[in-house]
């Protein structure tokens, strides 16, 4: 994630720290009832009130900046806790209110700039890690997915344990598309409604053009190199959908060798049973080749191309959030 992206607060945070700003970092740890914003959510807000980020939609953000502000004097943490009328409420589009608990942590005094610039780091390089600050010793630490917490990165959820809160930051889900088929259309539009960023990769310029998608990233290189390019990881799912084995087997078995959380593949069942035939030719055991999830999908029933869509991204959430 670059620095730069203004949904990255603690790199924010960081820069207006370095820049003599001041910068103080304030995070829902707990909601009751229908909060504004989930857990997790976070605003920094500078020594002069200047604000990026949202902790309530716009219900407490003045409380907040004020405290802020009064923290950044003093270098003390707060725990604030604030009602939402459902007045408030309805006006960001709840039907009802509730109560959010929110953190307010100043940076250089407490949060050190050693531990957040570490933080930034692992969100620069997309690799996951989780901030872990103890609200009755105020230790904090920086926690990565093979230390702890796997339920919580799956899930990304942030939350309690005992007396810490723990932050999640995971990498952003990204997700590759090959095979510029009718079903490809919804699934990118459900996609990204999903939080998925998406790349649809086909060297057949005629199927993969910006007519059929319009303004989304398309890729005309072989699968095989595609893929490669697009460096995947743990939070990367892959869908071939071309129903040609030229251009899905290469991305296939370059999934096969990724960490890759997903990989869906159209066809009916005859047509798998074919596609593992070659995967054994290729060397692929049979626990590898189970990573397949095919025919594609949960089966729902699903017939057109957006009900075949919402079986896909059913299944991929489903693999996400269950493991």
């Amino acid at each position: 994630m670059l620095p730069n992206d203004l949904n990255d607060i603690p790199a924010i945070a960081l820069r207006w720290h370095r820049a003599g700003q001041g910068a103080a970092l304030a995070t829902v740890i707990e909601t009751w009832g229908s909060a504004p914003r989930p857990v997790g959510s976070q605003l920094v807000i500078s020594s002069s009130g200047e604000i990026m980020g949202s902790v309530s939609g716009g219900c407490v953000e003045g409380a907040v900046v004020v405290e802020a502000i009064e923290a950044l004097e003093d270098g003390m943490p707060r725990l604030l806790e604030y009602g939402v009328s459902d007045d408030e409420a309805f006006a960001v589009g709840l039907a009802c209110g509730g109560t959010i608990r929110v953190l307010v942590e100043p940076i250089g005094k407490a949060i050190p700039e050693a531990l957040l610039a570490e933080l930034v780091s692992y969100r620069e390089k997309a690799e996951a890690v989780a901030y872990v600050v103890n609200i009755e010793s105020w230790d904090r630490r920086l926690v990565l997915p093979n230390e702890g917490y796997a339920d919580r990165f799956r899930s990304d959820k942030s939350g309690f344990e005992g007396g810490s809160f723990v932050g999640v930051y995971n990498p952003p889900l990204r997700m590759a598309v090959i095979g510029a088929a009718h079903i490809a259309q919804p699934l990118v539009v459900m996609a990204k409604l999903a939080g998925f960023s998406v790349s649809v990769i086909d060297p057949r310029e005629a199927f993969a053009s910006e007519t059929r998608f319009p303004g989304e990233v398309l890729v005309h290189d072989w699968p095989d190199q595609a893929l490669t390019d697009f460096a995947l990881d743990a939070r990367s799912a892959v869908v071939t959908l071309s129903h040609d084995p030229k251009i899905d087997d290469p991305a296939i078995i370059t999934a096969l060798r990724s960490d890759c959380f997903y990989l869906g593949c159209l066809g009916s069942t005859r047509t798998h049973a074919k596609r593992m035939a070659r995967l054994e030719e290729a060397g692929f055991a049979e626990d590898q080749i189970a990573r397949i999830h095919a025919p594609v999908g949960l089966d729902i029933g699903a017939k057109s191309p957006a009900e075949i869509a919402i079986s896909i991204m059913a299944q991929i959430i489903e693999r996400l959030r269950r493991g």
